[in-house]
């Protein structure tokens, strides 16, 4: 029986035709059926053997020693290309560098992330240097050439992003950024500090096209058609409240008798204390990030008198302002944990544009659906006539981290769009703590972990 697989499988006929096959699937799934000229290619490798496809590849006579240099830069080059392969289309590595998932995903995660549970993006700026993403480590150049851009296509995946799905996306405001602060929102700054002030004190600016965004991950609070709002900083979908998740934490004001509670307490409930520490004017802390878990352990210590959760009313507390909170004006009175009612734009669903609501599809219409926009004697203009009304062409989703009072993410900047979503969190494949030594910092329970 082996020997008869072993028979077919040497068969380069037989190599050849399921190789081909293979090929022909995936260009099908690619829907660019350019590629089905890499057939002749594959003939040629496994049947004629006219071309030396593999040119650094040494052809040994029988009994001749072989390079291992060589040897060793075949394997080298087979795997660069298979990993950029499945990097583009497949899965990507991707770490948490904030604490707005806390306690869901931790600042240390190693993600990998599935491109295919929403279909992988067909890369909008192809000619781009494989295995990183928009920057050249070292030497912090740009790492692709924006002379040949192809339109948004996404191939078919497993599925749509679907509510409390965690999400990882570009950051809709990454396409311009500041390159002394680059983790920095520049239309924050904007707004605040003005545009000459900003780009004269962090700049200048880089501007990055739509797949070379930096890499956030949120929480989908609320797909495309639903209405979102936010109640004392839950959030309530369609009249429903969002599922309470073990990992969403808020934070909390803690009064003690005076004491400050045990530092092993503190670790054994996973709470972070590093970043807000004990006040001995209040006494206690003012804001300590808890689950609903934690903080029901934390409010049965002998040493707590009370604990009571931060909320944001209207007018804001420091550091937010209209200026920070989704849609920048003072009109809504929203604030971080009072939010909404909101309506997130669908695909080919018409809304009705006056001065009042424009704020929030402005940069739908003018950036990421990319018509002109301007409004004249209080009269609204798209692609200069006049309009009463506007159809979307894309979904769009509002993003929240878990971390509530420690997350910039759609209170703060509004719609993602479908074209900006990367794909799904997989698994955390190894996690740290920077707040320890190796080994210590190794979280070894985090491991191979799932993402809820």
């Amino acid at each position: 029986m082996m020997k008869k697989i072993h028979a077919i499988w040497s068969d380069k006929r037989f190599r050849f035709g399921l190789v081909a096959m293979c090929y022909t699937l995936w260009v099908i799934w690619l829907g660019n059926y350019w590629w089905l000229f890499g057939l002749p290619v594959i003939f040629d490798l496994y049947i004629t053997g006219k071309v030396k496809w593999a040119f650094w590849k040494k052809n040994y006579k029988p009994g001749e020693k072989r390079n291992k240099w060589l040897d060793w830069l075949d394997a080298i080059i087979f795997s660069f290309v298979a990993a950029a392969f499945l990097r583009m289309y497949f899965l990507e590595a991707y770490m948490i560098p904030t604490s707005s998932m806390e306690r869901s995903l931790l600042t240390g995660d190693y993600l990998f992330v599935s491109k295919v549970a929403y279909g992988p993006r067909v890369p909008e700026t192809p000619l781009s240097l494989p295995l990183v993403h928009n920057t050249l480590p070292v030497i912090n150049t740009k790492s692709y050439i924006e002379s040949v851009k192809w339109k948004y296509r996404r191939l078919p995946g497993f599925g749509t992003v679907q509510r409390n799905d965690v999400v990882v996306f570009g950051f809709p405001h990454g396409d311009t950024v500041l390159t002394k602060e680059p983790q920095e929102d520049y239309y924050k700054h904007v707004r605040i500090s003005g545009k000459e002030n900003v780009v004269r004190a962090f700049g200048p600016v880089i501007v990055r096209p739509v797949d070379k965004k930096d890499n956030y991950v949120k929480r989908c609070a609320a797909i495309a058609g639903d209405t979102l709002e936010i109640r004392d900083g839950k959030a309530w979908i369609n009249g429903v409240q969002q599922p309470a998740f073990p990992g969403i934490q808020y934070t909390y004001t803690i009064r003690t008798n005076g004491t400050s509670i045990n530092e092993r307490i503190l670790d054994r409930l996973d709470i972070s204390y590093h970043e807000d520490g004990f006040d001995p004017t209040l006494p206690g802390y003012r804001r300590m990030p808890l689950t609903n878990d934690a903080m029901e352990q934390i409010k049965k210590l002998p040493n707590v008198v009370e604990i009571v959760q931060n909320n944001d009313i209207f007018p804001h507390d420091f550091p937010d302002s209209p200026l920070m909170i989704f849609p920048f004006t003072e009109n809504n009175r929203w604030t971080r944990d009072n939010f909404g009612p909101l309506w997130i734009p669908k695909g080919g669903a018409t809304v009705a544009l006056t001065l009042d609501n424009l704020p929030l599809y402005r940069r739908i219409i003018s950036v990421y659906e990319q018509n002109t926009l301007a409004v004249r004697d209080g009269e609204i203009y798209i692609n200069e006539q006049p309009a009463d009304s506007y159809t979307f062409k894309m979904d769009y989703y509002f993003m929240m981290g878990d971390n509530r009072h420690n997350s910039l993410d759609s209170r703060y900047w509004g719609f993602v769009p479908e074209n900006h979503v990367v794909g799904k969190p997989a698994f955390i494949w190894f996690s740290t703590d920077r707040f320890k030594k190796f080994p210590m910092n190794i979280r070894w329970g985090r491991l191979f972990n799932s993402i809820k």
